[in-house]
């Protein structure tokens, strides 16, 4: 099999995260029963193309990804994964920038 460059100029626990992505909605998928054929039909992508999904392929459209979690009534999932209330990384940056002091606005002197 060919690598595409997308597979080459991911770092690596990125692809490791997508490999493992793809076999969870396999487990997933299975666990309910439904057939690749299945999920490639409701999807309305090709057999061939939900396969590379269950593979982790970077190649397959977000979009896709996000439509084969929401078949498998996890779409509300995503719109977690980044929710600024949760970040506790931007939280922490966004406190580095408070100022020290805060002081009142002088109003302009009357001339």
């Amino acid at each position: 099999m060919i690598k595409h460059p997308a597979h080459s100029i991911l770092p690596t626990p990125v692809r490791g995260a997508l490999v493992k992505f793809g076999r969870d909605i396999s487990v997933a998928r299975r666990r309910r029963g439904i057939t690749t054929a299945m999920m490639a039909e409701r999807l309305g992508v090709a057999r061939a193309t939900y396969e590379r999904i269950e593979r982790g392929d970077p190649r397959v459209a977000m979009g896709t990804y996000v439509t084969t979690l929401f078949v498998l009534g996890r779409g509300t999932a995503v719109s977690e994964l980044i929710d600024p209330r949760a970040d506790e990384t931007g939280t922490l940056l966004e406190a580095d920038r408070l100022p020290r002091r805060v002081r009142p606005k002088r109003e302009p002197q009357p001339k």
